[in-house]
């Protein structure tokens, strides 16, 4: 049951960023927009920080894993090295 509850708790993290950017055509106000979004931004944090903490280590080693084409691969260093053609050594 622990674990649904933190199941919830993500899905409604997602629910809560996906519906950040619907809320500027919606008629608000600047001002109105502005806090709804912040809102929004702070729920969504505190929804996935407690599902995370319900979830655990595994759970986040799975998120983690699925970020991963963030990260830039390493450069080959396989590179032969070139000599110097004009003057030999």
């Amino acid at each position: 049951m622990l674990k649904i509850t933190g199941y919830i708790l993500f899905v409604v993290c997602c629910v809560l960023f996906l519906a950040i950017p619907v809320i500027p055509w919606l008629g608000f106000s600047k001002g109105q927009v502005a806090g709804i979004t912040t809102g929004l931004v702070i729920a969504g944090e505190i929804t996935f920080y407690l599902s995370l903490f319900i979830l655990g280590k595994s759970f986040y080693t799975k998120i983690k894993s699925k970020l991963k084409f963030w990260k830039t691969k390493p450069a080959d260093t396989d590179i032969p090295e070139q000599t110097d053609k004009i003057n030999p050594v």
